[in-house]
């Protein structure tokens, strides 16, 4: 758990310290990056998620006569990543100028004053190029846009043609877990999910709850006294889906660690019938398992409840820019570069995670790689997401969700319940993660 201040970084009132007893830690670190190249040119450090070579190729791509982009890989974990940068941010390290941010970050580091704001110019060209909405409320605090949306990331139902053939599933009509789960148990099949202990799992309880018309958090503009809505008749709903799935044959074995990798090797084995998981699974088995790749089908994320509009998972990558930057009006000019359509376009012909606007859609190579009606999926589950709770407070209470809803053989009716007082302690300094 991150530790908690009255007191703003710089004397600023009214934040979080986030990470401040790294604070040492990070001066006494080795700095990665260079103020400026052997020719003499500015040198940017943009601190990037590992990928394909995505971020790399448009790094150089953005590059000017005036500054360099260099990249930095990050750690492969998204909470060992926020470790990380919160480590240096709070040390006020000035040789971070960009960094590849996790959407549930941004309200946090934010708090803390650690992000500088996107210019007016630039925010009017992520406006123009149709930035999704979902991603410029993640990337949002106070109302004020403090990272540049990149990629937006979303799941989609994928499912073996071959299999809902023999199981006389129809999957032109919207799909319900339960149905899922009956027709993978009665016929064999085992269901790919996310359900380690790790964020993954965190994603998969917010859009049950989300699908449900629930939301984990209510007013998160109240700081630590926001209120969390948990335990309600959407927290039931969404135990059902994962008690039910836990406790029959169509579970896999690894199911308690499962995440986005081992949920792919179950769908491409032999008894592989769903799975959800990201855009970039399209492509997963192109050269390993050609017949797989032939034989996957796609729709839209399963409804929590009949008859109740799903909301897909949320997620991707923004571009911040830090506040602490010796070349801070570089950098968010660089920024501005890194996220125009044809780089958003760029990075998801590489990587597979898709663009964060429409524009960036139209970026001729994505027609090539994806069926229409599939990149059309991708943006209407992007529309109709569930992004994670917009509050600086979200590693604890994502933390507390892990702790409390794992492993997933142990879900029941009481879990709602228990993980809202857990979590309700863990905000108010009552019980340490």
């Amino acid at each position: 758990m991150a530790p908690r201040s009255s007191t703003r970084s710089r004397g600023r009132p009214g934040a979080r310290r986030v990470a401040g007893s790294f604070a040492s830690l990070a001066l006494a670190s080795t700095l990665l990056a260079a103020c400026s190249s052997d020719s003499g040119k500015t040198e940017l450090t943009w601190y990037i998620n590992p990928d394909t070579g995505g971020q790399a190729a448009i790094a150089e791509k953005c590059s000017t006569d005036e500054y360099t982009i260099a990249t930095q890989v990050l750690p492969q974990s998204s909470s060992e990543q926020r470790i990380q940068l919160s480590r240096r941010l709070a040390a006020e390290d000035p040789e971070i100028d960009l960094m590849s941010l996790d959407p549930p970050f941004t309200a946090e580091f934010a708090d803390a004053g650690f992000l500088a704001e996107v210019p007016q110019d630039a925010k009017a060209q992520l406006e123009e190029q149709g930035t999704f909405k979902g991603a410029m409320d993640a990337a949002t605090w106070e109302d004020k846009l403090v990272v540049f949306p990149f990629w937006s990331n979303t799941q989609v139902l994928w499912y073996r043609k071959s299999f809902v053939e023999k199981a006389g599933l129809d999957m032109t009509q919207p799909v319900t877990w339960d149905q899922i789960i009956q027709a993978a148990a009665d016929n064999g099949g085992q269901i790919g999910v996310q359900a380690n202990k790790y964020e993954g799992y965190s994603v998969w309880i917010n859009a049950l709850i989300a699908g449900a018309g629930g939301q984990l958090v209510e007013n998160a503009d109240k700081g630590v006294d926001l209120d969390l809505t948990i335990d309600s008749p959407q927290g039931e709903d969404a135990a059902k889906v994962i008690e039910e799935l836990a406790t029959s044959e169509a579970a896999p074995a690894d199911l308690s660690v499962s995440n986005e990798g081992t949920a792919g090797s179950t769908f491409g084995g032999d008894n592989g019938s769903f799975m959800v998981n990201w855009t970039y699974i399209f492509h997963n088995y192109d050269e390993t398992a050609p017949d797989v790749a032939k034989d996957i089908g796609y729709t839209r994320y399963p409804q929590t409840v009949e008859g109740e509009e799903s909301r897909p998972p949320y997620g991707g990558i923004g571009i911040a820019v830090s506040e602490f930057s010796d070349h801070k009006d570089l950098a968010l000019e660089a920024a501005a570069c890194l996220v125009e359509p044809e780089q958003q376009g760029i990075n998801a012909e590489m990587t597979g995670n898709m663009p964060a606007s429409t524009a960036g859609y139209d970026y001729p190579a994505l027609a090539d790689m994806y069926p229409d009606d599939l990149l059309k999926l991708f943006q209407e589950s992007v529309d109709t997401s569930a992004p994670r709770s917009v509050t600086p407070y979200w590693s604890d209470i994502s933390s507390s969700l892990q702790n409390t809803w794992h492993p997933p053989a142990n879900v029941n009716q009481d879990t709602p319940p228990e993980s809202q007082d857990f979590t309700q302690q863990i905000l108010e300094g009552g019980r340490l993660l």
